[in-house]
């Protein structure tokens, strides 16, 4: 069974196939079973992949209030799917502020560059702090 991290590890790749065009319904379906991810924990991670889709208007206009001198295009690939899931999550669901942020330094740390985990941290603690 996967991890919460897992599921949000899978939740960026999805995010960043779809940027960068690829068609989703069957990468999706082929990617979650190639990383087993199931039953309960495949629902989660639809459902977060889904609501970062849904929702991305405001998500973004949340991230570009707190992203200082940068735009939202100007980040990289996967930080801006890290954040978004980051920003969608403390937006729209119950879990804890602090888990989320400490899942998206992780995930920035994992899947990012040097400088991401303290960006991110600092953008989310941002967005945190206003709900």
């Amino acid at each position: 069974m996967a991890t919460r991290h897992q599921v949000r590890q899978s939740v960026v790749s999805l995010l960043y196939a779809n940027e960068m065009g690829s068609e989703m319904d069957e990468f999706a379906e082929e990617f979650l079973e190639e990383k087993k991810i199931r039953n309960d924990q495949k629902k989660f991670t639809l459902e977060l992949y889904n609501g970062v889709l849904q929702n991305l208007d405001l998500i973004d206009e949340a991230l570009n209030i707190h992203l200082g001198k940068w735009k939202l295009g100007e980040i990289g690939s996967v930080e801006r799917a890290i954040l978004r899931l980051g920003a969608y999550e403390i937006k729209f669901t119950n879990t804890d502020d602090a888990i989320i942020i400490n899942e998206a330094v992780m995930l920035a740390n994992e899947l990012g560059s040097d400088s991401s985990t303290r960006f991110i941290n600092g953008v989310l603690d941002a967005i945190s702090k206003v709900k």
